[in-house]
């Protein structure tokens, strides 16, 4: 029989290891190599070996076959496979999937990694292959265009002004700070922001996503075995997805992202609500994402994101953590972070965060975006107690 908001998921899979490689930058490795790394360290952060691992999830920019390449870069011959890419927001969305095919006994370890070296490779920003057919001819920069289209939507409607926006950049450069594997540490005021290079209007250098190398990787397995393993697990509580769109021509409202239904289905699938969670993990490509997302979220009414982060509610002893690890801002962004929201979510639930540590964290949300706000994921993970 089926539950409801797929309920029975609830706390049926957990997150046992966690890695990263590569961080900033990595000269002289592949997107592979990296991703290889990270995979290692996440599998002995577990206790678990390689050859554990029957179930691969991932996705990315560099190969056409991401999730075959890896298997053979690894050598396994996986059960199962997963390369499933909807942008940055794949690798939350991984986390449900991953779920799923644990509880039906389609695989016992899973693995979802991501690897990219954007900075030392491509050394830019480099656009999917398949853009938008009525957007081209109006020679947009993307991924900027569009988000900055979205912030000036924001600032048109509902007044959010340009040092609202840089609160968001702030508050991420505060956190960090605390963070010792952030590319970016230096101090930032609201003013630094605002006279920075205007990379599109309203958009400063400072409101927009670093651009670096870095590679990801999350070890998941059922709760039963998860109990057994190396260290305290993350259990995946609830999750969801949504979309409305590719282009962001084609979105139905500029200021108003699929986050409200993947929230939503996280939600009723945690049997919880936004007040309910201690720490968010957000995907801040731009500063306007994280007002977005907030407002879409549940955490603010739509059109109050921009008062809702002012006077550092979101920044280190703030009423709402966000972006604990310094997020794409001022942390790390190789082309797609969605794998670092749940790195960071299960470090802050382990109490291993350093210096960033929250205090009695027992809930973290971590939301991905993919594309031009084109594809949402949101997924709630939890301490034991929550169980």
């Amino acid at each position: 029989m089926s539950t409801p908001n797929g309920a029975s998921l609830r706390g049926g899979a957990a997150i046992v290891g966690v890695g990263t490689a590569g961080l900033g930058e990595a000269p002289g490795f592949n997107a592979m190599d990296i991703q290889a790394l990270a995979v290692r360290e996440a599998l002995d952060d577990a206790g678990l070996k390689l050859s554990d691992v029957d179930g691969i999830f991932c996705a990315n920019m560099s190969h056409t076959f991401p999730v075959i390449s890896t298997i053979e870069y690894l050598g396994l011959r996986p059960r199962w496979i997963d390369g499933t890419n909807t942008g940055g927001s794949s690798f939350v969305a991984h986390a449900m999937a991953a779920t799923l095919a644990l509880q039906a006994g389609l695989c016992d370890v899973a693995l979802i990694c991501y690897g990219a070296t954007m900075r030392s490779g491509a050394g830019r920003m480099v656009p999917a292959t398949e853009q938008p057919t009525y957007e081209v001819p109006h020679k947009p920069r993307y991924p900027m265009t569009a988000y900055a289209m979205s912030a000036a939507r924001h600032m048109s409607q509902f007044g959010t002004t340009r040092e609202q926006l840089a609160e968001v950049a702030v508050s991420a450069r505060l956190w960090a700070q605390k963070n010792p594997e952030a590319f970016e540490r230096g101090p930032l005021s609201i003013e630094d922001v605002l006279g920075a290079r205007m990379v599109m209007d309203p958009l400063t250098v400072r409101d927009c996503c670093l651009l670096t190398d870095g590679a990801g990787a999350v070890v998941m397995t059922r709760a039963d075995r998860a109990r057994d393993l190396r260290k305290t697990p993350a259990y995946f509580l609830g999750g969801g997805t949504a979309s409305y769109n590719r282009a962001v021509s084609e979105m139905p409202d500029l200021t108003s992202t699929a986050a409200k239904d993947s929230g939503a289905r996280a939600y009723a699938m945690a049997g919880m609500k936004p007040s309910d969670m201690d720490i968010l993990q957000l995907y801040d490509a731009f500063t306007i994402n994280v007002i977005l997302f907030l407002e879409d979220l549940g955490f603010c009414p739509k059109g109050e994101g921009g008062a809702f982060v002012s006077g550092g509610r979101i920044a280190p002893g703030g009423a709402l953590p966000v972006n604990t690890n310094g997020g794409g801002l001022s942390f790390c962004h190789p082309g797609m972070y969605g794998v670092f929201t749940l790195i960071e979510a299960t470090r802050q639930l382990r109490g291993e965060a350093g210096d960033r540590q929250v205090d009695n964290v027992e809930t973290v949300l971590c939301h991905g975006n993919g594309i031009t706000l084109s594809h949402q994921a949101t997924a709630i993970l939890g301490a034991e107690t929550t169980l």
